[in-house]
C-alpha cells in the first residue's frame, strides 16, 4: 500500500491562522470529492476557527484517566477503522498523555500514513528539535514539546501560514486568539515585536532550506547539470597562498550585493597527497570565511578546474572566484593555467579572475634536494669508480662490435649511481660514459672523433636515455621521500587530533605532542602584551611579550630567546627551543602553530563563557525576584492597604462583625506577606551561603502538630500517621518547620476535597523518612525536576497554580539540614514529598555554642 502524504502548515507563532487554513483545505477537497475526517482540531475557544469546522465529520476522541484527571485525545484506532482518504490532525508536536499510546502525535500521523492515509497538520516553528535553544533564548521560554527536524522535512508539502507581528498582535487585542484576561501577559511576554519578527524570521529561513533541499533532489533526479539561479552562491577557490584573504573579501563583497547570497570557500587538494597548501594559511583562510559567514569546503581532485567546475555545479553555484595565476609568464606557453580552463569549462557559471599581489610569483617554492649532500658525493665517487671498470673490463684490443655491450654496462652504471646520488651524479654519469664510449669503442679509437654516423646516433640516443633516466629516477626517489614526509605529517597530524580531542586542556595537549614529536626541550605560546608596538628589536625584550601557554624547560620569554620561531599573527608566536627548525618540518609545525591559536582562542571564550555564566543566573535571578515580588507581593499588600483604607475612611460608617472581617483581612494579608518576605530572604541567604543552622534532636511527633495549626481547619483534616518508636531526628527546629509548613501547604492546594493529604514516616538506614502525600493530580516525572526551580511559575505558564518559590526554598532547607527532599509518586495518583533526614543517634553530638531556636525566631 502506498504511503500517504504529509500536508504541514508551518506558522511562526500560535494564532497566525494554521488550524484555520488547514480547515479550508479540507472544505475544498471534499468539495472535490474526497473523504475527509477530522481525527483532532484544537479550536481553542476561537469562534472563527470553530465555525470553520463547519459540518466536516469528526471521529469521536478517546478519553484517557490519568493521575486522577480525564483526557481526550484522538483514537488513533478509530481513524484507522475509519479509512478516510484524509485526516485532519492537529497540532503535530503535541505530546499524548500516558496511555493514550504513542508517546507523540506525531508518531500518531505516521502511523495514519503507513496506513496509506493522506494527513493535514500544523506545527510552530518553536516545536521543530533543531531550533530549540535558539527559540528558548529569543523568548526565554524553553519548549518542551519538539519534534525532529528530519522527520518533517520528509512531509510532501509544507505551507508557510504568514502574518506580520503587528497584524497579530492586533488580532489578540480583538480577542481572537487568546481570552482577554490573558492578553495583557501574552503582548508583554511571548509575544513581542521583536519576539514575533525573530521567530517569523526563523520560519521563513528554515522553509527556504527545505526548498532548497527540493530544488536539489529534483535537479539530481532529472539530472540538471546546469546551475538555477534560484539564489546566488559565490564560491571563492583557495590555493592556500597568501593572496586567499583579498579572495575571500572580494568574494564576500560580492555575495553582500545580493540579499540573502550564500558565500562557500573549496580547496582543492591533489589526490596525491604530496603537493599540499600552507596549512597554517588555510586555518586562518577558514577562519575568516566563517567569521564573514560563509562555510569552507575541501574536495580531493588531481584535475583542478574540472574539480572546482564540479563543485561549483554541485552546490548550485552562480559566480565563481579565482586568483590570477601566480605563475611566471613562460608557464603559461605550456598551458594556459587554472583561471583560464576554469573560465572555458564554467558554461552559465560566471568567473571572477581577481588580480592581487602575488601575481607572478610561483605558488609551490623550488622543490628540494631528492638527497642529502653525503648521498650526492657518494654518487659521484660511484660514477668516477664504476664507469672506468666497468669499460675497461671488456675483451681487449676494443673494438667496435663491444660498443652495444659497453652502452649497456654505462647504462647500468647511470642508474645505480641515481640511485644513490640522484640526479646530477647520474647525469655527469651519463656524459662521462658517453665520452668514454666515443673513446674506447668508436673509430678512430682512442680519439673523440667519431667516423661513422651510425655510432655517432647510438651514442646521442645513449645520452638521451641516460639522461631521462636520471631524471626518471631522481624524481621517484623525490616523489618516494615526499609520500614519506607526508604520511608522517599525516600520522602526526591525526595523534595530535587524538590527544586535543582526548585531553581536557587542548592547548597544553598540543603543545606537549609538538615537544615530543621534534624532541624539544620547551615550547610556548607567546602573545604580544597589549600597546607594545611591532619591531624586531623587541623579539628580545621578555617585558614585550607574556606566555599564553607553555610545556617543558626552561620556557622562552621572547622569541628571539629560542632555536626556532614559528610566527602566527600579529600577536602571536610559537617558539621553540632544544633544536634548530628544518625546513622539511616548518609546514608541519606551523599546522600546530595555527592550531594552537585556534586551541587558546577556544579556552578563552570558555572561560569568558564560564565567568559570564554565573553573572547570567544572577541577572535571571534579580529578574525573577523582582517578577516574584511584583506577582506574589501586590495581592497581600493590595488587600492590606484596602482594610486599613476602608477602616480609615469616615465616609462609611461599618458595624463591629465589618470592622472584624476587615482586620481579619489584613492580619492575613501582612502574615501572608512576613511569609512571602521570609522566604526570600532564606531563599538569597541560601544561594549566597550564610544561612544559619542549629540542629537539635528533635521529636516528628512534637513539631507536626504546631506545623498543621497553621492551617486551622483544614490542617486538622490532615491524616497524621506516626509509627510507635519512631527515632528522633537531628534538624533545625524553625527550618524543619518551615518546610513542614510549605510541603503541607502544597499538598493542601492540590488535594481535592474528601481526599486530604497524609502524612506518614518510617525509620531508615540511620534516617527518618517523612511523607506528605496527596492524591491531586500529580507531576510527570520529566517535569518534577521543575518543582524545585526558583520563580518557576514566570512565561507563560498560568500564574494561579504554579508552585513558585516554596518547595525551592523547602528543598535548600532541607539539605542545609543535612536531609533531602525528593519527589514521588503516590499509590493511585498523586504526588508525594518524602523528606529524609538524619536520625539522632547516628548523628554527631549537639554542636556546642549552638542552643536550639525557638518556633518564634525561626519564623520571623
Amino acid at each position: 500500500m502506498p504511503r500517504g502524504q504529509l500536508r504541514i502548515y508551518l506558522g511562526a507563532a500560535p494564532g497566525v491562522g494554521k488550524t484555520y487554513a488547514m480547515l479550508n483545505e479540507a472544505h475544498r477537497r471534499r468539495e472535490r470529492g474526497a473523504d475527509v475526517v477530522i481525527g483532532v482540531v484544537e479550536t481553542h475557544g476561537r469562534h472563527r476557527t470553530a465555525e470553520a469546522v463547519g459540518d466536516l465529520e469528526a471521529v469521536p476522541r478517546r478519553t484517557v484517566h490519568y493521575r486522577g484527571g480525564a483526557f481526550e485525545e484522538m483514537d488513533l484506532e478509530a481513524v484507522l477503522a475509519r479509512r478516510p482518504q484524509v485526516a485532519l490532525v492537529d497540532e503535530l508536536a503535541h505530546t499524548n498523555v500516558p496511555g493514550s499510546g504513542a508517546a507523540k502525535r506525531w508518531q500518531d500521523i505516521d502511523a495514519l500514513l503507513e496506513a496509506g492515509i493522506t494527513v493535514l497538520s500544523t506545527l510552530n516553528i518553536q516545536h521543530l528539535e533543531s531550533l530549540n535553544d535558539v527559540v528558548e533564548e529569543i523568548t526565554g521560554v524553553p519548549q518542551r514539546e519538539t519534534v525532529p527536524d528530519a522527520w518533517v522535512r520528509q512531509a510532501d508539502q509544507v505551507e508557510l501560514v504568514d502574518m506580520a507581528p503587528e497584524a497579530l498582535r492586533r488580532r489578540m487585542a480583538h480577542g481572537n486568539v487568546y481570552r482577554q484576561e490573558k492578553v495583557g501577559a501574552a503582548l508583554g511576554n511571548y509575544f513581542r515585536v521583536g519576539n514575533l519578527t525573530a521567530l517569523r524570521e526563523l520560519a521563513l529561513l528554515w522553509l527556504a532550506d527545505k526548498v532548497d533541499d527540493q530544488l536539489d533532489r529534483y535537479r539530481a533526479e532529472h539530472e540538471v547539470a546546469t546551475p538555477w539561479e534560484a539564489r546566488e552562491r559565490v564560491v571563492v577557490a583557495l590555493t592556500g597562498g597568501p593572496e586567499g584573504r583579498s579572495l575571500i573579501r572580494r568574494a564576500a563583497r560580492i555575495a553582500a550585493r545580493a540579499k540573502s547570497a550564500d558565500l562557500m570557500a573549496v580547496h582543492v587538494t591533489r589526490g596525491d597527497g604530496l603537493v599540499g597548501a600552507d596549512p597554517r594559511l588555510l586555518a586562518e583562510q577558514r577562519g575568516l570565511v566563517e567569521d564573514l559567514g560563509g562555510s569552507y569546503h575541501q574536495v580531493l581532485g588531481n584535475d583542478v578546474p574540472t574539480a572546482l567546475i564540479e563543485f561549483a555545479r554541485g552546490v548550485n553555484a552562480t559566480q565563481l572566484v579565482l586568483g590570477a595565476s601566480r605563475r611566471k609568464r613562460l608557464a603559461h606557453l605550456f598551458s594556459p593555467g587554472v583561471g583560464v580552463t576554469t573560465a572555458a569549462m564554467s558554461g552559465p557559471i560566471d568567473v571572477h579572475l581577481v588580480t592581487h599581489e602575488e601575481v607572478g610569483r610561483d605558488l609551490q617554492p623550488a622543490p628540494g634536494e631528492a638527497v642529502s649532500r653525503r648521498r650526492r658525493l657518494a654518487g659521484f665517487a660511484l660514477a668516477l669508480a664504476v664507469l672506468p671498470a666497468a669499460l675497461f673490463t671488456l675483451e681487449m684490443p676494443h673494438a667496435e662490435s663491444s660498443l652495444a655491450a659497453g652502452i649497456l654496462l654505462v647504462l647500468g652504471a647511470v642508474t645505480g649511481t641515481a640511485l644513490v646520488g640522484g640526479m646530477w651524479p647520474a647525469v655527469s654519469a651519463a656524459v662521462g660514459g658517453f665520452l668514454l664510449l666515443n673513446f674506447l669503442y668508436t673509430r678512430p679509437y682512442h680519439s673523440l672523433t667519431i667516423a661513422a654516423e651510425v655510432n655517432t646516433l647510438s651514442l646521442v640516443v645513449f645520452l638521451i636515455v641516460a639522461v631521462s633516466v636520471s631524471i626518471v629516477v631522481d624524481r621517484a626517489a623525490r616523489r618516494t621521500r615526499e609520500a614519506a614526509r607526508a604520511g608522517a605529517e599525516a600520522q602526526t597530524l591525526a595523534a595530535v587530533a587524538g590527544s586535543v580531542l582526548r585531553g581536557d586542556s587542548p592547548l597544553r595537549a598540543l603543545l606537549e605532542r609538538l615537544r615530543e614529536g621534534f624532541g624539544l626541550d620547551s615550547v610556548a605560546l607567546l602573545e604580544r602584551r597589549p600597546g607594545v608596538p611591532k619591531g624586531p628589536e623587541l623579539r628580545q625584550d621578555p617585558q614585550s611579550w607574556e606566555v599564553a601557554a607553555s610545556v617543558g624547560g626552561p620556557v622562552c620569554g621572547a622569541p628571539g630567546e629560542g632555536d626556532a620561531e614559528v610566527p602566527v599573527d600579529d600577536s602571536l608566536s610559537l617558539v621553540l627551543r632544544g633544536r634548530p627548525l628544518e625546513a622539511g618540518d616548518r609546514r608541519i609545525v606551523e599546522a600546530f602553530a595555527a592550531q594552537a591559536a585556534l586551541a587558546l582562542r577556544q579556552e578563552r571564550l570558555a572561560a569568558e563563557a564560564a565567568t559570564a555564566k554565573p553573572l547570567a543566573e544572577a541577572d535571571r535571578m534579580r529578574s525573577a525576584l523582582l517578577a516574584a515580588v511584583s506577582h506574589d507581593l501586590r495581592t497581600p499588600l493590595a488587600s492590606a492597604k484596602a482594610s486599613v483604607t476602608s477602616l480609615r475612611s469616615k465616609e462609611v460608617r461599618f458595624s463591629a462583625e465589618d470592622r472584624e472581617e476587615l482586620l481579619c483581612a489584613a492580619d492575613e494579608s501582612l502574615d501572608l506577606l512576613t511569609r512571602l518576605v521570609g522566604d526570600l530572604l532564606d531563599m538569597s541567604r541560601l544561594q549566597s551561603g550564610v544561612l544559619g543552622v542549629s540542629p537539635v534532636e528533635l521529636d516528628l511527633a512534637d513539631s507536626l502538630p504546631y506545623v498543621l495549626g497553621e492551617f486551622g481547619a483544614e490542617g486538622r483534616d490532615v491524616r497524621v500517621e506516626l509509627p510507635a518508636g519512631l527515632p528522633t531526628v537531628r534538624a533545625d527546629a524553625g527550618l524543619l518547620e518551615r518546610v513542614l509548613v510549605n510541603v503541607v501547604r502544597n499538598a493542601l492546594r492540590f488535594s481535592p476535597a474528601g481526599r486530604p493529604p497524609r502524612i506518614t514516616a518510617a525509620e531508615g538506614d540511620d534516617t527518618v523518612e517523612l511523607r506528605v502525600a496527596d492524591h491531586g493530580p500529580g507531576v510527570p516525572e520529566e517535569q518534577r525536576d521543575r518543582l524545585f526551580v526558583p520563580f518557576q511559575r514566570l512565561g507563560d505558564s498560568d500564574n494561579t497554580t504554579g508552585l513558585g518559590l516554596g518547595l525551592a526554598l523547602s528543598r535548600g532547607l532541607t539539605e542545609a539540614m543535612g536531609g533531602t527532599l525528593e519527589p514521588e509518586t503516590t499509590p493511585g495518583g498523586g504526588l508525594t514529598m518524602k523528606i529524609t533526614l538524619p536520625a539522632a543517634d547516628a548523628a554527631p553530638g549537639r554542636l556546642a555554642g549552638n542552643p536550639a531556636p525557638t518556633r518564634d525566631a525561626a519564623r520571623g
